[in-house]
């Protein structure tokens, strides 16, 4: 680690969590250069859907370099994007009578949101957006405008702004009469509060501690929305591409969203890619090059994303991400019962996207560095830290993910 703590910048993060070189990777697990072996929970912050190093995107890429096929190509069409969208809207947008436009940015989720932002703002002409109290999209000045973290906030050094911030669903004062409150008040001519242009809104807050919103809750935003005249965006950059037991993690909701913004797992591989479904009354609002991007036609990302894809052809995998869901939060469940209910450790998500809040940023914190002692890779969240979130590869075989839940079970016991 010598190296890194010499020449690389005091912001790096993880490294410091995690504090071994790693060498090599395969599905589920890493291993670092000393040979010791890591059970993944943390599967690059939600990236690695389908694990480290899939062999069939492998196969895929490998395939694709030696044809010499156009691996950076701005918003220029090739053969392999064609491949990506023609398999997106067969597999994911014509089941479910979605015809959305797709439009490519910059290679990661912030840049998702940061066009979305820009859109809502055109179409609609207002300035002002909703977002939700610990909430977290990202760390540009718009997107981080809209995250309610403190600590990432603190670092912009500019006010960050236009932003009206309503409780989320399950924090203090949430609900859905806190949406009504605001309704009424967007209702009274001396309410002092204008109109926004959009509702941003994650349905399971991942970064701000595995909360889960209420379809009926959604359903309110959304009506909200639309009753004000402001576009409905969900972020699902993190709960998409199928953490949450099926592709969007609001399918069957009840739902419209007018913009959907993915990133994360819709590359599948580890190589980035971003990626806004609009709807096309609203896309018809930009105009050619109005919003740009020099990594938006990352030919590798387009391959191993049509290869990841091909796993939602069928129920198959996300039956196993609903089972092995519910295998975690019976787990962690057991784990919140063993250490007392004085401790109140209260556990939460959706499919493979499970936290345990165990009340403490500095137990979650002591947990985090002795799992990692025994072989488990597990990060916190929420606030103060004290959340432990799982959210490991979906296609973690069996006796890893059993593994990595013994493994933690025996870290919070040692950390109590």
């Amino acid at each position: 680690m010598e190296v890194f703590e010499k020449w690389e910048s005091e912001i790096r993060g993880y490294s410091r969590t995690y504090p071994t070189v790693f060498a090599s990777a395969s599905n589920a697990r890493q291993v670092d250069e000393h040979g010791r072996s890591y059970v993944d929970f943390f599967a690059g912050a939600g990236v690695l859907n389908l694990g480290h190093n899939n062999p069939r995107m492998k196969r895929a890429m490998i395939a694709f370099l030696e044809a010499d096929g156009v691996a950076h190509s701005l918003d220029m069409a090739t053969t392999t994007k064609r491949d990506f969208i023609e398999k997106f809207v067969a597999t994911v947008l014509v089941p479910r009578g979605m015809t959305m436009k797709l439009q490519f940015m910059g290679p990661t989720g912030s840049n998702a949101v940061e066009a979305a932002l820009k859109l809502a703002r055109k179409v609609t002409g207002r300035r002002e957006v909703v977002a939700f109290s610990h909430g977290f999209h990202g760390m540009t000045l718009g997107s981080l405008a809209l995250t309610g973290n403190e600590f990432f906030r603190a670092a912009a050094g500019v006010p960050l702004e236009n932003v009206v911030r309503l409780p989320f669903e399950t924090a203090p004062g949430g609900g859905i009469q806190a949406l009504a409150d605001y309704r009424a008040l967007l209702a009274d001519v001396s309410g002092g509060l204008a109109p926004p242009a959009a509702f941003v809104v994650e349905t399971v807050q991942a970064e701000g501690g595995v909360n889960v919103a209420s379809a009926p809750w959604l359903r309110a935003v959304q009506e909200l929305a639309r009753d004000v005249g402001a576009l409905f965006v969900i972020d699902e950059i993190q709960v998409g591409c199928g953490r949450t037991g099926s592709y969007f993690s609001f399918d069957g909701m009840g739902l419209d969203p007018d913009v959907v913004c993915l990133a994360k797992g819709i590359g599948g591989y580890g190589t980035p890619l971003a990626m806004n479904l609009v709807r096309p009354e609203h896309d018809a609002h930009w105009l050619p090059g109005e919003h740009t991007g020099t990594f938006r036609g990352q030919g590798l990302s387009f391959v191993a994303g049509r290869e990841a894809l091909t796993y939602f052809e069928d129920d198959v995998l996300l039956t196993e991400v609903r089972a092995k869901g519910e295998r975690m939060a019976s787990a962690l469940r057991a784990l919140a019962q063993e250490a007392g209910e004085d401790r109140g450790f209260a556990v939460r998500g959706r499919g493979m996207i499970q936290g345990l809040d165990v009340g403490d940023g500095s137990l979650a914190k002591a947990v985090v560095a002795e799992s990692f002692a025994r072989g488990l890779l597990v990060g916190a969240c929420g606030s103060g830290g004290r959340v432990l979130k799982l959210i490991p590869p979906l296609t973690i075989p069996d006796d890893d993910l059993a593994e990595g839940l013994e493994i933690l079970r025996e870290a919070v016991h040692e950390s109590l």
